[in-house]
């Protein structure tokens, strides 16, 4: 069952950190070369997201980004959770760019700030 409580989601968001960088780009169209991790369809084209290794290696380029997921069942409808965290995370000069799953969040942060975006969220679910 998914979580609405603020207090519940906070103290059980159990954040993790994959291992190796994802990349963020705009699809041109035609086939994907490589597997999807999220894909946003906007006016200006389709946005993206994959392991990076496998985006250069079809030569589409991006930044280096940290995806951590928070590993608690949130409900859709819970209200503050984005907020607690990008608060958190702002508090230390990380940006921070979140795709909401059905049942979990994806935040992804600068690549060579993720150990201190750990340090923050787990000081939020300590707090």
């Amino acid at each position: 069952m998914a979580e609405r409580d603020l207090a519940v989601l906070l103290k059980t968001m159990e954040p993790e950190l994959f291992p190796e960088p994802y990349g963020f780009a705009v699809w041109a169209g035609g086939a994907l070369p490589f597997q999807l991790f999220a894909m946003v369809a906007e006016r200006e084209g389709l946005t993206v997201v994959a392991p990076l290794l496998a985006m250069q290696a079809a030569e589409v380029e991006s930044e280096p980004w940290a995806r951590i997921s928070l590993t608690v069942a949130s409900d859709l409808a819970a209200v503050g959770l984005t907020a607690a965290f990008a608060k958190a995370l702002a508090a230390e000069g990380i940006s921070c760019n979140v795709i909401a799953g059905y049942h979990h969040d994806h935040l992804f942060v600068q690549w060579d700030r993720r150990g201190d975006a750990m340090t923050a969220l787990e000081g939020l679910s300590r707090a």
